[in-house]
């Protein structure tokens, strides 16, 4: 039975960029070295597709090698480079002139950096704390849907990063400039910037516990200091502690056990002496 090619007149089927894919979702961080970073996972996730294109055993180890130049970006949106990689390989299988290997290593050595930005903003900053705070809420109301909520992540970020490769394999190596000229990428980064800020403002709301405990007499009445404030600006104690973090990591770096043992020990400090409850 013939198999469906991604493109008219073209070698590569659905099912060589399907294997390519889950190559890469499985192993991408799994060679990780100071020297190549994700190189070797990178040509392992290739292999089948160069083995087709080029039967000749040296063109195939040529292939093989210009894969094996350091490269390093995110995982999932990685997916755009490995499918215009594939093209452009298939490219040159078949007129080896029209596309010279420097070409190919440049793609690669020019694309990893902003596609590691945008996949770090929108798959780790964005969507997955999105889908773990779903899951977590729901966990805390009791639902034993939370922890299967969990798990939506893969499916997720299997469906944009199956998308990334078609995409990138059709667009060849115009498929990122093509992207950058429809202004999709800054709408995309702005999108998950804005949503990020929303959801930190949400879980600080929600799960970040302080207030103060002391009162006073006003107009024979008892008053809270806690009321005071919330009459004011609502949350305004887990919000300055979420702004303290934040001041605390831009000018000390991401010190996270420093700052862990500082939360704890001026949690403990101040309900000891009762300020805090």
């Amino acid at each position: 039975m013939k198999q469906k090619t991604v493109k008219e007149n073209s070698k590569i089927t659905f099912r060589d960029l399907w294997t390519v894919f889950w190559r890469w979702w499985l192993v991408c961080e799994m060679s990780n070295s100071y020297e190549r970073m994700q190189s070797i996972s990178y040509c392992f996730s290739l292999i089948p597709v160069l083995k087709k294109l080029y039967p000749n055993r040296e063109d195939f180890i040529e292939a093989m090698q210009r894969h094996l130049i350091f490269f390093n970006s995110e995982g999932i949106c990685a997916n755009v480079i490995l499918g215009m990689s594939v093209a452009m390989e298939e490219e040159k299988a078949e007129n080896p002139e029209s596309v010279s290997s420097e070409s190919i290593i440049a793609l690669k050595s020019a694309l990893m950096g902003p596609v590691a930005g945008i996949g770090d903003t929108v798959t780790w900053g964005t969507v997955k704390p999105l889908v773990f705070t779903i899951a977590l809420t729901a966990s805390a109301n009791g639902s034993v849907l939370g922890w299967l909520l969990m798990f939506l992540f893969v499916p997720i970020t299997v469906a944009y990063g199956w998308f990334l490769m078609i995409m990138g394999y059709r667009l060849g190596k115009d498929a990122l400039s093509n992207l950058m000229e429809s202004g999709w990428i800054n709408r995309i980064i702005s999108g998950a910037s804005i949503l990020g800020l929303f959801m930190v403002g949400t879980l600080a709301a929600s799960y970040v516990d302080l207030q103060l405990t002391g009162t006073y007499m006003s107009a024979g009445v008892e008053t809270t200091y806690q009321s005071v404030l919330d009459g004011i600006i609502p949350g305004m104690i887990p919000l300055s502690v979420i702004l303290g973090i934040y001041y605390y990591t831009k000018r000390r770096g991401q010190r996270f056990g420093m700052m862990i043992l500082t939360i704890l020990a001026s949690c403990l400090l101040l309900a000891v002496l009762g300020l805090v409850g």
